[in-house]
C-alpha cells in the first residue's frame, strides 16, 4: 500500500482537505465534512487551525 494523502481540488468545497481525506480513507466526502463540522463545534479554533494547515501544507493532486 503506497497511498499518500493528497489535497483533492477537483472535489473541493473549501480547500480540498475533506475530499483528500475521503479519497485516502475511502469514506464518502460528505461524512468527512460533517465530521469536520462536529469537530469544530467540539474543539473550536483548534480544528479550524488543523484544516487550514493541512490545506496549506499537504501536496495537491
Amino acid at each position: 500500500m503506497n497511498q499518500r494523502f493528497l489535497i483533492n481540488r477537483g472535489d473541493a468545497k473549501v480547500m480540498g482537505v475533506a475530499a483528500g481525506l475521503a479519497d485516502y480513507s475511502g469514506i464518502d466526502p460528505t461524512i468527512i465534512r460533517l465530521g469536520f463540522i462536529a469537530a469544530v463545534l467540539l474543539t473550536g479554533p483548534m480544528m479550524i487551525l488543523f484544516y487550514v494547515l493541512a490545506g496549506l501544507l499537504a501536496p495537491a493532486q
